[in-house]
């Protein structure tokens, strides 16, 4: 039945997908970009989505389980680069009529900086990020199905068994599909998700509870209040101070440079609709802990220590809680989190190699329709060699989530670097920041692995950002452009570039959302075992008093444009 249930809901997906894109532009930009033509709520759920993979259901519940809840600063802290993205960016990525963000760096720099940064997100995609989706996906299907049981094999046979089947049916979906194909089943999926990843707390606490929610929520914020804590001790996974350091800058890349989230509102029907689903992902996020957090929680309260992997913390509520009737059910709406990731990522890799490498110089004057040739061929090579290094994530140390953003130093901070110097610089040349990138991965290789500093990886993060920075500056006053860049004042994009009306308003509120969860999950909050009611009414008078003076000040501002016509 469950089996069934779960053929039965992805096929579903899948079929309702087709009959949304079929006939659909076959050009290049139709492929890559949707034809320009996604409405905010696709882009909404679609980057949600693509972010949310049982990396984190898995990796993010874990930490929550063994420690506190200051992994949220991963994903709850993103509102603030969602929020720059719509306000500051995504109008100049539109204007510029970018298909990559590598392409802003030849705008802003040269040709050999846009390709030498499209190789380190391919890097960064195949050897990271796409098999830290399908591993933690395998971990998933291996615990939920009991596959070792099932079929009498070891957990390493499973594993890769699992792995490669994912990455088979999640490739033909990716490589035959285009971006309108993922962005419409992310939707469903996303919906879907909302539905059966809410189920497992739920269940959770009123298994916790004895068949009493109540029971279970009281459980859970009276004993060990000090694991409902946001902020990390020295020892925690997440320092509280690395919140204002790496962490920031790390969220930064992956919500405004990062080509397979940005790609979805690069391919707005509108500058509004790409602002409405860039701020409704927003919404969405600071949600997240009820999803990727509670349950690591209750895992602790049910299972204590008595899990020998940490990664398994998930899984093993999953299977212990949910009825059986809705396991089915559930595992699709896993299944749709993982293609959604591995969709994404595969599609964009292709889009970065056709458009940043392989067009530009091998065959400038290629046909749209070879070039979808060759971007399902590169899709191809990506996939499989992710396939192949999934499994080997099992033997990493300290969770898999942490694993994943160990590794991402390499790429991500530089590519934050350039862009932050290419918007507020006019005169850095592309040579001062390849010898940047070049310095900054030979510096974080060796004081994270080589010398092992004491601090944090985070900290290291945050502090070669600020060298990046600098070394651009003073390497820029040597190694000038011939010319200052001015940015083209021309709509590349052909899109309508009018801002959405309520875009401050709704980015006011998302940040004084994040402030209030933070003092929620705070010693003078649920971890000092204390009542909401006194906060939550401070942060609805401030909420007021905000929204009302952004009022007033657009009423004075149109009322003056008015006066001058």
């Amino acid at each position: 039945m469950t089996f069934f249930t779960f053929v039965l809901i992805t096929a579903l997906i899948a079929f309702v997908s087709w009959l949304k894109t079929k006939g659909e532009d076959n050009s290049a930009q139709g492929y890559f970009l949707a034809g320009r033509g996604l409405s905010a709520t696709v882009i909404g759920f679609s980057m949600v989505l693509t972010s949310l993979s049982t990396e984190q259901l898995v990796g993010v519940n874990a930490s929550s389980y063994i420690s506190n809840f200051s992994i949220i600063a991963w994903t709850v802290q993103s509102v603030v680069p969602l929020c720059v993205l719509a306000l500051f960016l995504l109008p100049r990525y539109l204007k510029g009529g970018f298909t990559t963000i590598p392409e802003f760096f030849e705008e802003r720099y040269d040709k050999q900086t846009r390709q030498i940064m499209s190789l380190l997100f391919l890097v960064a995609y195949t050897f990271v990020m796409i098999p830290g989706a399908l591993y933690s996906g395998a971990i998933a299907f291996t615990q939920i199905f009991d596959i070792t049981g099932m079929f009498g094999v070891s957990f390493n046979t499973a594993l890769w068994g699992v792995v490669w089947l994912i990455g088979i049916i999640g490739g033909i979906y990716a490589i035959f599909g285009g971006l309108k194909a993922v962005a419409v089943s992310d939707t469903l999926n996303g919906f879907a998700l909302i539905i059966g990843g809410t189920m497992i707390p739920f269940f959770a606490l009123k298994f916790l509870g004895d068949g009493s929610l109540s029971k279970g929520v009281d459980i859970v914020t009276s004993s060990h209040i000090e694991k409902l804590t946001a902020w990390g001790a020295a020892g925690d996974p997440v320092p509280w101070t690395t919140i204002f350091t790496g962490i920031l800058i790390v969220n930064f890349f992956y919500w405004t440079t990062n080509q397979a989230i940005i790609q979805r509102s690069l391919a707005a029907k509108s500058l509004a609709e790409g602002q409405k689903g860039i701020l409704y992902a927003g919404i969405f996020l600071l949600f997240l802990p009820v999803l990727l957090n509670v349950p690591g929680l209750i895992s602790f309260h049910i299972f204590g220590n008595s899990l020998g992997n940490i990664d398994l913390a998930y899984p093993t509520l999953v299977s212990k809680v949910l009825p059986k009737p809705l396991l089915g059910f559930f595992t699709a709406c896993l299944f749709g989190a993982i293609l959604s990731t591995f969709n994404s990522f595969i599609n964009s890799a292709a889009t970065l190699f056709c458009y940043d490498i392989y067009k530009p110089i091998f065959n400038k004057n290629i046909s749209d329709e070879d070039l979808i040739k060759v971007a399902k061929i590169a899709g191809t090579i990506i996939a499989i060699v992710s396939m192949i290094i999934a499994p080997l994530l099992q033997y990493g140390t300290g969770g898999l989530f942490l694993l994943l953003k160990r590794f991402a130093g390499f790429f991500n901070i530089p590519i934050v670097a350039l862009v932050a110097v290419g918007f507020l610089n006019k005169t850095v040349s592309g040579k001062a920041a390849r010898i940047t990138v070049l310095l900054h991965v030979i510096l974080y290789f060796s004081l994270v692995w080589i010398f092992k500093v004491k601090l944090n990886f985070v900290h290291v993060m945050g502090g070669l950002f600020v060298f990046d920075i600098i070394a651009m500056f003073t390497l820029g006053s040597v190694f000038k452009r011939e010319k200052p860049y001015v940015p083209s004042v021309k709509n590349k994009s052909d899109v309508d570039l009018t801002n959405w009306k309520y875009a401050k308003e709704t980015s006011t509120l998302l940040v004084l959302g994040l402030c209030y969860l933070y003092c929620v999950l705070s010693p003078i909050g649920l971890a000092g075992g204390n009542s909401l009611t006194k906060i939550t009414m401070v942060f609805a008078v401030i909420a007021l008093v905000l929204i009302g003076a952004l009022n007033i000040k657009k009423k004075k501002v149109t009322k003056a444009v008015c006066e001058e016509y």
